[in-house]
């Protein structure tokens, strides 16, 4: 395919979430990954090289095109919108579950000291978590983790480039009872 990169990057342009690249291999019925990887990696460099108001972003296990951080003040002048904040709550209840992931709600409020269903059920209607089954427990209660668009939303590859909680401690901050 000679125009393997232009088909590559509109795919990444109109794509509303990361593209992996088995999907990219099955839009385009090849299975040659080694071409794919070799485009997006000529995409990335040249992006770069451009010095363009846009990258093309490893994240969540697949691929995007994203607006460089330095220029947010006018993307978000052109959205006229505020992006929406998580509550405090919201934010300990997602970094428990991010952390400690296959994790119980009982869990979630033990470390936090209090009720944690209100919050529980705002992070899994904004889809940062997910249900990912029942335990087998009196009450079969729900098991939680954290979603692809949680990876999205902070720009990470994969749960592995969460900072240590040695990292968090060496900028000062504390894990709440971490007795578990």
């Amino acid at each position: 395919m000679d125009d393997l990169k232009a088909i590559i990057e509109s795919l990444l342009f109109v794509a509303e979430t990361p593209l992996k690249i088995e999907k990219i291999k099955s839009v385009l019925e090849t299975e040659d990954r080694t071409a794919i990887s070799d485009a997006l990696n000529s995409l990335a460099e040249e992006y770069e090289s451009g010095k363009r108001g846009f990258f093309l972003a490893e994240v969540a296990g697949g691929f995007q095109i994203r607006t460089r951080p330095e220029y947010r003040q006018w993307i978000r002048r052109l959205k006229e919108t505020r992006p929406a904040r998580l509550s405090r709550a919201a934010m300990e209840a997602l970094s428990i579950i991010a952390y400690k992931q296959p994790v119980l709600r009982s869990d979630v409020e033990y470390l936090r000291g209090v009720d944690s269903g209100g919050t529980l059920r705002t992070l899994l209607e904004r889809g940062l978590i997910r249900m990912l089954g029942r335990k087998d427990l009196p009450g079969r209660p729900i098991i939680y983790g954290t979603t692809r668009q949680f990876l999205e939303l902070f720009d990470l590859k994969d749960l592995n480039e969460l900072p240590t909680l040695k990292d968090l401690a060496d900028l000062g901050e504390t894990w709440p009872n971490d007795s578990m």
